[in-house]
């Protein structure tokens, strides 16, 4: 498949974010971070007929084996180079607050995902996919219906299996309490 703009647009749209918080749990420094992600664009964006991928979903990888050497490249050299721009005077853009708030958000919701990836590894094949369907694709229960060859109260049967096997799921519960806590 050749990448094109359109198809970066969706990629950045889809990982950027996820991309940042695995940056800022590396480099514990969010303005680090957003440099190395849009490093990782731009190499990704400059090398796009190297991709040998079938479809978007298997850019994700790519796009993280390209942050993994940015990132290992910033720790070979970012003292070096931190301290030729601080010689030449050149200064980045500080965040705000509110940007930095976000950032660090987003590399704490790594926890959730992890978690949440556990309890639906914990889910058959059908509740995955009724769950999908429904709740990430927001589709009505017709069509989950229609999509998975079963009647309307069998999907909705699935769906809601699956929410309270993920309400009940003492990895996600544990971390339900802790968020209303804080």
């Amino acid at each position: 498949m050749r990448l094109d703009s359109n198809d970066f647009a969706t990629l950045y749209d889809r990982h950027a974010a996820e991309l940042l918080g695995f940056c800022v749990r590396r480099t514990y420094d969010p303005e680090v971070s957003v440099d190395l992600v849009a490093e990782t664009f731009a190499v990704a964006f400059r090398d796009r007929r190297h991709f040998r991928g079938d479809d978007l979903a298997a850019a994700r990888p790519w796009l993280y084996g390209i942050a993994r050497h940015r990132l290992g490249m910033f720790f070979r050299r970012g003292r070096v180079e931190r301290r030729a721009l601080a010689r030449l005077g050149v200064q980045r853009r500080a965040l705000t607050e509110t940007e930095y708030d976000r950032i660090e958000e987003l590399a704490a919701s790594s926890a959730l995902r992890e978690q949440l990836a556990v309890a639906l590894d914990g889910l058959g094949i059908e509740q995955q996919e009724a769950l999908r369907l429904r709740v990430v694709e927001g589709r009505p229960y017709s069509e989950v219906a229609r999509a998975l060859g079963v009647s309307e109260e069998t999907a909705r049967a699935r769906t809601s299996r699956a929410l309270r096997a993920l309400r009940e799921s003492t990895a996600l519960r544990g971390l339900m309490e802790a968020t209303e806590d804080a």
